[in-house]
């Protein structure tokens, strides 16, 4: 037998989200790579890991008692470096946080610095959709989730990072001449919409029936990026995250639009169970977050108060 700790790594992770391109998306890998460490894994072994039917990968029994033993030697792996470092004195552990999608714009800043102070911690950290993120928090899958919308129905802790502010935006073919608009404007306009599940679609609609606007729904997307490369192309317009859209409003792809009553606010929040115990890595972090999170507002999103 011939296989690596890193196809290990990676069977275990296709095992646990049952997609190669959601393995690929954790593990910050192209789905190439995936696929060939699979295939890689799959020669050492004469019986079948896994089985396609239809575009779906299944894990075969055999699969999963590797992936059962491949999560047993991973964690012992894991614990023999973080043994090595608590000798030597440095804070270890793995930190497991669950960003919404549009999060990625926010959290690295809030980890960075963290994460060089404390070389022996690890990250795992997801990218997702809110009904994804908020299920892995309920299943105590992760230390931390960051969201903009709070769940109502799990008892959390949270502590708010930074305001969140989304405009109307478009693309700069198209020209508005008023200083400001109406809310009626949305019901003149082609309106692309994050998919369900998504805390930016949910503020949006909210936005739109307490003004009880009757809008044209273009499309559904499932990204925040493919509704900014949507709206940049003149498919239509969007209520976006200015988070999101920095670089295309400098460069004069995007346009906002200005909009009785927007932008709406919310707050990014850090939240985790009430009845989360957290570990010295993740406690270590929150401690971090609470006496550094100004400094790193001011420091890493002066430009987002000028908007």
């Amino acid at each position: 037998m011939n296989y690596t700790l890193h196809q290990l790594q990676i069977f275990l992770t296709i095992s646990q989200t049952g997609s190669i391109t959601r393995a690929a998306e954790m593990l910050h890998l192209t789905q190439p790579a995936v696929s060939i460490q699979l295939r890689n894994l799959q020669l050492q072994f004469s019986i079948a890991l896994t089985e396609v039917v239809g575009r779906k990968i299944y894990i075969t029994d055999f699969g999963k008692e590797i992936a059962a033993a491949a999560e047993v030697i991973l964690n012992q792996v894991h614990a023999i470096n973080y043994k090595t470092l608590a000798h030597e004195g440095q804070l270890t552990g793995r930190l497991k946080v669950s960003v919404v999608s549009t999060g990625k714009y926010v959290m690295p800043y809030f980890l960075s610095e963290f994460l060089k102070r404390n070389s022996g911690v690890e990250l795992i950290m997801d990218v997702t959709n809110k009904a994804r993120v908020i299920e892995s928090l309920d299943k105590n899958e992760v230390d931390f989730s960051l969201v903009s919308v709070l769940p109502d129905n799990i008892p959390l802790h949270s502590v708010a990072l930074m305001q969140n502010k989304l405009y109307l935006v478009d693309n700069t073919e198209n020209i508005y001449k008023n200083k400001r608009y109406g809310h009626s404007l949305l019901e003149t306009l082609p309106i692309i919409y994050r998919e369900q599940g998504s805390g930016t679609r949910y503020i949006m609609e909210k936005f739109i029936q307490k003004n009880q606007l009757t809008v044209k729904k273009k499309m559904e997307l499932s990204t925040n990026e493919a509704v900014k490369q949507a709206v940049i192309a003149g498919l239509g317009c969007s209520i976006m995250p200015i988070i999101g859209i920095k670089n295309e409003l400098m460069n004069g792809e995007l346009q906002i639009i200005p909009v009785i009553g927007l932008p709406i606010r919310s707050n990014w929040q850090l939240i985790w169970l009430n009845s989360k115990n957290l570990s010295p890595a993740a406690s270590a972090f929150l401690q971090y977050i609470r006496e550094e999170k100004s400094s790193i507002i001011k420091d890493k999103f002066d430009w987002f108060e000028k908007y």
